[in-house]
């Protein structure tokens, strides 16, 4: 929020004259207001492993995080070739492979990868789209400095909590929304039924029917498939609501069973059908696979797609988005380490303690390494797994990330945050102007997930 001169930076300047106006006691009140609205509205998440995980509020900090309009059109712009970027390298694995022939990335890094599905060899889902909805983790380094932590491909989560934050921001500040000139978000699930049904297969007759597949009550996201498919106005279903019949996915109704079109999964490759993956899985559909490989149901994000979020593969990203694109990434990556490399490997246990090393199909903060704030047991004992395991990790130098202001009892301190812009693709690319600002709670904490403890923040793009 402000300079290094005490001035508040541009995006800032009508919301810190606002701030320095209101009374801190008012703010902490306030605080415990939007605290209370999460809880009325039931915005909680599970963190797997806690005997109270069905009831954590995320916690949430007044402070919006601002965005001026030149630098979200720097973000929008590379957030929208690198999406193109990962479309097409899924099609091409799954199809004439020539990135891989072109030598640019490994055979072995696609072929052996658990998230690579071979009953997608040869299939192109409808309208060729695989990643339909996108979240891209992005840091910030300095004042035009960008860099993608990692990609989200798969089933990507926490759009609910910034629709959520800016309608209680909404509602305890409107004052705020009329002196900025804030780009709304509240559109989000009216464009996300819109671009799903826009995909829907080619034997859909008449308005497509779309419907949100849920692992059920004890997921760590339920709220926010619930919340989605309420706000879609689309049916919230199990696997157990649904069967293969007559060729088609079909949904159990007070009126029989109904065909569904477009399904938005939030339910792992692995579990999505027990007949091709998990034979154990009560989670998904019996025979799914053969309807969408036949056409005649839309699956999104489609299966295979979680290899794009392989941290391994991240690490090929600038070559990906060159070769697809024909132009360099206009977003970097950070720089990045692939232990299963020998000469990586040396350097990264020579660097612990400099260094961040994390799972390649990690996510949520979970099987990570902090090195700088991790004790010297602790490394030595991570050494040891890397050891063991080169090939499931990388690792990547500690950002000096940047920091946003939070309110704390005495005033404002600094936390460190990232971001994650939501994408939608169809025949177009959509992406949703702010996303969900994530925000170390912890003083000096680089860790944002809120399963480790971090909090959230209302991301606001301002029109020029």
């Amino acid at each position: 929020m402000m300079n290094a001169d005490s001035s508040p930076r541009q995006p800032y300047s009508t919301y810190h004259e606002w701030y320095a106006s209101q009374d801190r006691n008012r703010l902490i009140t306030k605080s415990k207001d939007a605290e209370n609205i999460f809880r009325k509205t039931g915005i909680t998440f599970a963190v797997y492993g806690h005997a109270d995980s069905s009831e954590k509020l995320i916690p949430f900090d007044l402070i919006p995080r601002i965005i001026s309009g030149r630098e979200w059109r720097k973000l929008a712009q590379g957030i929208e070739q690198r999406v193109i970027a990962l479309n097409a390298f899924l099609d091409d694995i799954y199809h004439k492979q020539e990135i891989i022939r072109a030598g640019r990335v490994p055979r072995e890094l696609i072929e052996k990868n658990v998230a690579f599905l071979p009953q997608m060899i040869g299939f192109r889902p409808p309208g060729g789209v695989y990643t339909h909805i996108v979240g891209t983790d992005i840091v910030r380094t300095g004042e035009d400095q960008f860099y993608v932590l990692e990609d989200n491909a798969r089933t990507p989560s926490g759009v609910s909590y910034m629709l959520e934050n800016r309608e209680t921001m909404m509602q305890m500040f409107p004052e705020l929304f009329h002196q900025n000139r804030v780009r709304p978000v509240e559109n989000y699930p009216n464009l996300l039924r819109q671009s799903l049904a826009s995909l829907a297969p080619p034997g859909c007759s008449g308005k497509p029917r779309v419907a949100v597949l849920t692992p059920g009550i004890y997921n760590s996201a339920y709220y926010e498939h619930a919340f989605l498919a309420d706000m879609m106005g689309v049916e919230l279903v199990e696997g157990s609501d649904l069967r293969v019949i007559d060729g088609k996915v079909k949904m159990r109704t007070t009126r029989g069973y109904e065909a569904i079109d477009v399904l938005y999964r939030r339910v792992d490759d692995d579990f999505l059908d027990p007949l091709t993956f998990r034979p154990e899985s009560a989670l998904g559909v019996p025979g799914i696979m053969d309807v969408y490989r036949a056409g005649n149901i839309t699956i999104a994000n489609a299966p295979g797609t979680g290899i794009s979020d392989d941290k391994a593969i991240y690490s090929y990203m600038p070559e990906i988005v060159e070769f697809y694109t024909g132009r360099k990434p206009l977003l970097e990556n950070v720089p990045t380490w692939r232990c299963s490399e020998p000469q990586s490997l040396k350097y990264v246990l020579e660097h612990l303690e400099e260094l961040v090393v994390k799972e390649v199909h990690g996510s949520g903060g979970y099987g990570m390494l902090v090195g700088p704030t991790a004790s010297k047991k602790e490394r030595a004992m991570f050494a040891e797994k890397l050891k063991a395991r080169p090939t499931n990790y990388i690792a990547q130098p500690t950002l000096s990330l940047s920091t946003v202001p939070i309110l704390v009892n005495k005033g404002i301190a600094p936390r460190h945050v990232d971001l994650r812009p939501y994408v939608l693709v169809s025949d177009k690319v959509q992406i949703i102007p702010g996303g969900l600002t994530r925000v170390a709670l912890k003083a000096g904490s680089l860790v944002v997930n809120s399963s480790q403890g971090g909090g959230t923040k209302d991301t606001w793009v301002l029109e020029d």
